[in-house]
């Protein structure tokens, strides 16, 4: 299933995006640190002024109120007092109620929330005054609690005025008053800012998307310049230098760059040298070497008709044909350097003409001796029209077929298809196949599985010979191990029709 990605998620995906995103994110997140630490503290600072503010009435009202009750006081008495109370709040709307000594709250009013009992319990617990936050009808409210003492030995009363201890004030009367008033207003206030905070925060991000960006342009226009320089450095142009301003990272990343480019530089140009020298030197001993080998080989010709004649002693004649094969070796040997040269050189001719693969496997068989021996087999059902180099193909076809004689076990089948518009050609031995280690080798120079298959009297260049040779005629060769067994080396050609013009 192909995979189709999308531009968007490629965008999406970017250094640029979520550079901003990041940096928006931190500046949500300060604003709203910001926003919430100053709301808190907003809001308990009203609120302790309200409680402060509240405490602060009721004290006062009781110190003018508190000294003309009788005690111990009726019903109608802590009646009196807290509708006085109620009447004394004004803008505040207090509602007050009153008990005397644990006994339930009297109020004047009926719409008078009633009293937390924990907020009665701190007060009797603790003899001074205490505060409370409620809720009442869906309404925040702040309740109450304050103890009323005696002032002196007349049995006068009042509250706790200067301290919160009832020693200070005298003795407690057993008198307790409780108010109550909505935090409306309060909440009002605390509203305005969630909706201040609220709406300072999206300018306050549109803000940030200016440093934001600037921020991103400023770190990815050095990542942009290095992408660049990587690209043409992959690309071949090793003399890519950047320029690298600044003391921060990035500049030191493009240092470092620079710095890498330039040592990739030396090297390259060094192996190029080397290598250079390497094939010049194989080309030279080649060509150097072709000459007394000429003459040998002329040399052992006559030895081996001599050999032949069996006018030579035993021992002689096993001599002369040992030199023969090694001559004859060597001579192959050189040829092939000399063939690699060429390629190395890119000069190596190729001339196309349109043909019939199955004939050039044919011939090629056929000038090898393979044909009627019984060791190879060839699988050729339909015609298979190419064009291609025919002495090319040929060299590819007895490179292969050899190679499978000698390191795997006949009989060797080399088999035609036709698929689509790629001719395939197969050789497939019945050998122990090519061991998993050394597959991706193959096709290298002088490479030999010593290890796994017996020892050849190859120069190890038949193979990368013949994979040259198909590059030079438009194909491929791989090798592989069939899964029954055995090597298969896999030849696959244009057809006649898809095939370049002659060079």
């Amino acid at each position: 299933m192909r995979r189709f990605r999308l531009p968007f998620r490629s965008a999406a995906r970017g250094l640029r995006v979520r550079l901003v995103v990041a940096f928006l994110l931190a500046a949500a997140f300060g604003a709203l640190l910001t926003a919430g630490l100053t709301f808190h503290r907003a809001r308990a600072a009203i609120l302790d002024r309200a409680e402060e503010t509240a405490v602060a009435d009721l004290r006062t009202q009781l110190d003018s109120l508190a000294p003309d009750l009788t005690l111990p006081p009726t019903a109608e008495d802590l009646r009196g007092l807290t509708r006085q109370i109620d009447q004394a709040g004004g803008a505040r709307a207090w509602h007050a109620s009153a008990s005397y000594r644990g006994g339930e709250p009297v109020t004047a009013s009926p719409g008078t929330p009633p009293v937390p009992d924990e907020l009665r319990r701190a007060v009797e617990d603790s003899g001074r005054a205490v505060h409370q936050r409620t809720e009442h009808d869906g309404r925040p409210w702040l309740a109450l609690g304050m103890p009323v003492a005696y002032t002196d030995d007349s049995g006068d009363t009042g509250t706790d005025a200067d301290t919160d201890t009832s020693a200070d004030a005298g003795s407690l009367s057993g008198l307790i008053v409780y108010a109550a008033f909505p935090l409306d207003d309060d909440r009002a206030d605390i509203d305005a800012l969630v909706t201040a905070a609220e709406a300072g925060a999206v300018p306050a991000l549109a803000l940030a998307l200016v440093p934001a960006l600037f921020a991103a342009r400023s770190v990815l226009r050095p990542v942009r310049r290095l992408r660049h320089g990587a690209e043409r450095i992959a690309a071949g142009e090793l003399d890519t230098r950047l320029d690298a301003p600044g003391r921060d990272e990035l500049a030191d990343l493009t240092r470092s760059f620079n710095t890498m480019a330039e040592t990739l530089e030396r090297d390259a140009a060094e192996l190029r040298r080397l290598e250079a020298g390497a094939r010049r030197f194989a080309a030279d001993v080649a060509h150097e070497l072709r000459t007394p080998l000429a003459a040998m080989a002329a040399v052992t010709e006559v030895l081996d008709e001599d050999a032949a004649s069996g006018v030579l002693p035993a021992d002689t004649e096993d001599a002369v044909r040992l030199i023969s094969e090694e001559v004859r070796a060597l001579a192959r040997t050189v040829e092939d350097l000399m063939e690699v040269s060429r390629f190395d050189a890119k000069a190596a001719p190729v001339h196309r003409e349109d043909v019939d693969l199955r004939t050039l496997v044919t011939k090629t068989l056929q000038l090898r001796g393979w044909a009627h021996d019984g060791r190879v087999r060839a699988d050729l059902p339909e015609p298979a029209p190419v064009r291609v180099d025919p002495r090319r193909i040929d060299v590819v076809l007895g490179n292969l077929v050899a190679n499978a004689l000698h390191h795997g076990r006949p009989p060797v089948t080399v088999a035609v298809r036709v698929r689509g518009d790629r001719v395939w050609v197969t050789v497939t031995d019945r050998g122990p196949g090519i061991p998993d280690e050394a597959l991706p080798y193959v096709f290298d120079r002088f490479y030999k599985a010593d290890a796994a298959r017996p020892r050849s009297g190859g120069s190890g260049l038949g193979l990368a010979i013949a994979q040259e040779n198909a590059a030079l005629n438009d194909g491929t060769l791989t090798a592989a191990n069939h899964p029954d067994g055995g090597a298969v080396f896999t030849l696959t050609l244009p057809s006649a029709a898809s095939s370049p013009g002659t060079t």
